[in-house]
């Protein structure tokens, strides 16, 4: 009997040292209601509506992987495929000023007719876009208000993986849904997103939530949620935000200066894969790749060449190729940047002075689709290759790729950014016009042999092409 009284008493003992701990462990999860009820009066509700043909509105589903979200709420539409409808659309936002700014996402209103802002004490009024900038995703709205409630903003410069955070925003039109979690990593560079260091999160965001604010824990707007990681068209666990720092600062030239101008140096650069870093003599694979120099630019004034290789900027490390144009992109035209570079085995510093981007040049320093011959059948930009090149890379001759559209027929085949094609239908690729040329060429719908050199191994592709729509 004692030893059952005993026996009895030790699990008593535990079970209440177990509730204890459960307890003091679910004390130490973040509450998340105050900053709910602090910051939801300044997240909006923004719909577009938007005038579409039908063979348009075909095209909008999105096959890529990394999806900008907001809902589309567009019916089918009767009629011929040239005939035109509406398409309307959900997304978020919210009140960076009293006197009626509203920040979301670019792609938010793209293309709108007519935007709606939805405050959270149901008005709804008219907006006017006051300016967006594609490259960073970042739009601001003006609606006529005054003494609106405002929200925050922290310093996502700040931001640790780790941290918890928190959104609000309308996902699939549900108004002011509040989802959860952590930063997963910041500064991260998504493809054909190289001037955003996103943040990553795991905080579920669905259609509808791009463009609304996420927290910090002392309900602080710490980014604007822009895009997730999907292949079911839904949240998968990997969301990114557009840091409230670059936004703000897009926001403020927006509403002063109408645009917004970045740094521009007149590089076009690669990765440096690890035969590349051996060829140079980098003991890894750090570094940004000039693989081409813009005639009259502020890189070619300063003394950049082909065949450098940037190691720093500013005096930050310039840790793969995206991260450079991140930070050349945060430099204010005129003012000078300090780089350190690896030129024939020794590092040398160099001062440029930035120059304003061309708005004629995609983000890496090719040439936009409208001016770039090269764009139409193939979807890739390319650049000749000099002698220095043609010996670092191991080959007699070929074009460089420089940027690959990823809906077009180079990308369904394979070809990526940094590859050279050597050979294109069985003939040796010695120019760009060459290649321009071969393409132009090819009659119908058929697939074309193409040899190309990736990281010092050569390969064939079998490239299809379509019809010439030039």
């Amino acid at each position: 009997m004692q030893r059952m009284t005993k026996w009895l008493s030790t699990w008593l003992l535990m079970a209440v040292m177990l509730t204890a701990f459960q307890t003091a462990q679910a004390r130490e999860l973040p509450d998340f209601t105050e900053l709910v009820k602090q910051a939801a009066p300044g997240v909006v509700n923004i719909a577009t509506t938007s005038t579409v043909s039908r063979s348009d509105y075909g095209q909008q589903e999105m096959p890529e992987i990394f999806r900008r979200f907001f809902g589309d709420q567009m019916p089918p539409m009767p009629g011929s495929p040239g005939s035109e409808g509406e398409r309307k659309s959900l997304g978020s936002g919210f009140v960076i000023r009293a006197d009626g700014y509203v920040l979301t996402n670019a792609h938010v209103v793209k293309d709108a007719d007519e935007i709606m802002v939805r405050l959270n004490d149901r008005r709804e009024l008219p907006a006017t876009l006051v300016g967006s900038d594609p490259r960073t995703d970042v739009a601001l709205l003006k609606v006529d208000a005054d003494d609106l409630p405002t929200l925050n903003v922290g310093d996502s410069d700040d931001l640790e993986a780790g941290e918890w955070v928190a959104a609000i925003g309308s996902p699939f039109g549900f108004d002011h849904s509040v989802t959860a979690g952590i930063v997963s990593a910041i500064n991260r560079t998504l493809p054909s997103e190289t001037y955003v260091p996103f943040i990553q999160t795991d905080v579920a965001i669905n259609p509808g939530n791009s463009g609304g604010p996420l927290f910090n824990l002392d309900g602080e707007v710490v980014g604007i949620n822009s895009q997730i990681y999907t292949r079911s068209g839904g949240f998968m666990g990997l969301s990114f935000a557009v840091p409230i720092s670059v936004a703000m600062n897009v926001a403020d030239q927006l509403r002063t200066e109408g645009h917004v101008s970045r740094g521009w140096l007149g590089v076009v650069i690669q990765p440096v894969s690890k035969d590349l870093a051996e060829s140079f003599g980098l003991d890894d694979t750090r570094g940004a790749l000039i693989s081409d120099v813009s005639d009259d630019s502020p890189a070619k004034q300063a003394g950049l060449k082909a065949g450098d290789v940037v190691l720093k900027a500013g005096g930050e490390e310039i840790e793969d190729s995206t991260t450079l144009p991140r930070l050349v992109g945060q430099v204010a035209p005129g003012d000078d940047l300090e780089l350190q570079i690896l030129r024939a085995g020794e590092t040398q510093t160099l001062d440029v002075t930035v120059g304003e981007w061309p708005e004629e040049l995609n983000a890496d320093g090719s040439p936009s689709q409208s001016s770039s011959a090269e764009q139409g059948r193939l979807g890739i930009a390319v650049s000749d290759l000099d002698d220095q090149q043609k010996e670092q890379l191991g080959v007699d001759s070929g074009v460089l790729v420089r940027r690959v559209d990823p809906r077009g027929a180079a990308a369904a085949a394979g070809i990526e950014s940094g590859d050279v094609i050597v050979s294109f239908d069985q003939k040796n690729v010695e120019t760009a016009d060459a290649l321009i040329d071969a393409v132009q060429s090819i009659d119908g719908n058929r697939a074309v042999p193409v040899r190309i050199q990736r990281d010092g191994n050569a390969l064939f592709v079998a490239l299809r092409l379509g019809a010439d729509d030039s």
